[in-house]
């Protein structure tokens, strides 16, 4: 019991401390962020993080039939309690992001995996690291993307930081001109007020309305029942809301 109160008191404090950082940036800190009709190309380092960043504007767009290509970098093998068998942890986690971007209105010729390994992004060599950068290029030179969607590149999980550096690379070898945006998973939630704020990006955030789809993006969530019994309710409850939030960078 000892060992599990701490735990619950330093989650309650994250949830505290997120709904905040959230809040505040919604209400006071970002500018209304106005729905294109840019053909858009989500990267996803795991298989929830789309959703969880981007189901809103994702349903949004695929509501008006823009379309949008979802590629999930890594295998999502790490993902669950149970590791005994990670093959099917990887069909499961496939088989999740497939219904829950079907509620989202996205096909499944759509949708691409890289299959790279849960949790080793920041430790490819360097020959893992340019066939990665390669198939990001071939994609982006394929579909012709206007909006790239990517994590927080300062978003405290390693495989979220490794995939905004091998997209920022994937862009600049393919010359392809595009907006980019980032979207936020786990900096709220693991870094202090101070460091958040400090980001000069945070300072210009954008937040986008998703009442409309709303419960498009709540049944999206509910698809991953895996992730639902992984992750923290308190982590899990902030995606529901009103808004996404994104941070711009210039290219």
């Amino acid at each position: 019991m000892n060992k599990i109160v701490p735990v619950r008191v330093r989650e309650r404090l994250q949830e505290i401390q997120y709904s905040l950082i959230q809040e505040w940036i919604i209400n006071k800190g970002s500018q209304p962020l106005n729905l294109s009709h840019n053909s858009a190309m989500v990267f996803a380092p795991h298989q929830d993080d789309e959703t969880f960043g981007c189901g809103g504007m994702i349903a949004l767009k695929r509501q008006q039939e823009i379309p949008v290509h979802v590629v999930f970098i890594t295998d999502g093998q790490s993902g669950v309690n149970d590791l005994t068998n990670k093959n099917n942890t990887i069909q499961v986690r496939k088989q999740e992001a497939a219904k829950a971007l079907e509620v989202l209105g996205v096909d499944n010729s759509y949708t691409h995996f890289l299959d790279k390994r849960d949790g080793a992004l920041q430790k490819l060599t360097d020959e893992q690291k340019q066939l990665t950068i390669a198939q990001i290029v071939e994609l982006l030179k394929l579909y012709q993307p206007q909006e790239v969607y990517v994590p927080y590149r300062l978003d405290c999980h390693p495989d979220h930081e490794a995939t905004f550096d091998l997209v920022m690379l994937a862009i600049k070898e393919s010359q392809l001109q595009v907006k980019l945006l980032q979207y936020p998973i786990w900096v709220f939630w693991d870094k202090p007020f101070f460091q958040v704020f400090k980001a000069p990006e945070v300072k210009r955030a954008y937040r986008l309305s998703i009442a409309s789809v709303k419960d498009k993006k709540s049944r999206a969530i509910a698809a991953y029942p895996s992730q639902l019994e992984f992750l923290c309710s308190g982590f899990i409850k902030r995606f529901f809301g009103n808004n996404e939030i994104f941070f711009p960078i210039d290219i």
